[in-house]
């Protein structure tokens, strides 16, 4: 189908799936007569693993990554492409989800399933994209977070995702409800079985990981997800503690991923200097005082500009910003949190 269509589709929420007429958003007030919801199903699951990546996508402005104001440091990508690629991965999602419930637990079974699907994703990604790699890592990424999810039994709550954030324990009074930090470590546990049947990888991501000696995409969900879990989450949550306004909130996470991540793609792009930039440029606008402030914009200006200069993009930070945002969506899909669409 032609990016066109994709990025038509793209555009149409649904109001209603498998029976939930509403569903949560980051970033929503819940009202006194919300209830707390069941587990979201394998299709709910889907679908905010696909807002993650569209909400991710369309957050503006970040350095030199794609977003509303144009392609960034990417030649072969832009918002439409991104918005194909996110929406052409849920039955992806779902897939996974509908796998890892059935199995119940991690297994070298399971993590061999889910290579599989996530190998069909790439190609479904492909053809939607006309052949642009937008999401390769976010399959990845997101997708053991959609398993790690679908084999609990119900979802994470706002406090018990802040304490898993902060401390990596449960808050008293919802330690009958899996945390964030639950669903990492389940997550990781799949991440740790090896890929039995994959073809030995020659991505940009594994040849900078191999050359620079970082952790890689690999490395961060088997250690965990210890830049959504210690890092993203609670600037996200930081930030709206301090009444940031949305938007800026999430720049500010992306920010704090970018000052802290060996991120393989900008290693990819522009060696040491790039990762070096990226990172000492991102801890500037925090130290600012983030991008909602007008130190903290002039400072992002600045970080973009030589990203640019430099043809890096900090692509291995916006599929973690993608993750933060998913497990942002469970909390509020727990706590019954109506919609609020602030970004589509």
């Amino acid at each position: 189908m032609a990016p066109a269509a994709w990025l038509k589709r793209a555009q149409v929420r649904s109001s209603a799936l498998e029976g939930d007429a509403q569903l949560p958003r980051a970033g929503a007030h819940a009202t006194p007569a919300d209830s707390r919801r069941a587990a979201p199903s394998d299709a709910q699951l889907a679908h905010y693993a696909i807002t993650a990546l569209i909400e991710e996508a369309q957050l503006t402005p970040k350095p030199a990554l794609v977003d509303q104001r144009g392609s960034g440091a990417h030649r072969d990508l832009d918002l439409a492409t991104m918005l194909c690629s996110a929406q052409a991965l849920e039955p992806t999602f779902a897939a996974l989800a509908r796998t890892a419930r059935r199995r119940g637990e991690p297994s070298a079974l399971l993590r061999t399933e889910l290579a599989q699907t996530g190998r069909a994703g790439e190609q479904d990604m492909l053809r939607a994209t006309g052949g642009s790699n937008a999401h390769r890592g976010a399959i990845w990424i997101v997708g053991l977070l959609v398993a790690g999810s679908a084999m609990d039994a119900c979802a994470v709550s706002p406090a018990s995702t802040f304490a898993a954030a902060s401390d990596r324990r449960s808050t008293a009074g919802h330690t009958e409800h899996p945390d964030a930090s639950q669903i990492c470590t389940r997550s990781a546990q799949i991440a740790c079985f090896p890929d039995r049947f994959a073809a030995p990888s020659d991505s940009h991501g594994e040849r900078a990981r191999q050359r620079y000696q970082v952790g890689g995409a690999r490395r961060e969900a088997q250690d965990g997800f210890p830049h959504v879990i210690d890092v993203g989450l609670p600037a996200l949550l930081a930030a709206r503690a301090k009444g940031i306004e949305e938007n800026a909130a999430r720049v500010d996470a992306l920010l704090a991923i970018m000052a802290s991540l060996d991120d393989t793609c900008l290693l990819h792009r522009a060696g040491l200097p790039g990762l070096h930039a990226g990172q000492h440029g991102a801890r500037r606008v925090l130290q600012a005082g983030g991008s909602s402030t007008p130190a903290g914009r002039a400072a992002l200006a600045a970080l973009e500009h030589e990203l640019l200069s430099l043809n890096a993009s900090p692509g291995g930070a916006a599929d973690l910003l993608a993750a933060t945002l998913f497990l942002d969506m469970l909390a509020h899909h727990h706590a019954g949190r109506s919609p609020d669409p602030w970004n589509i």
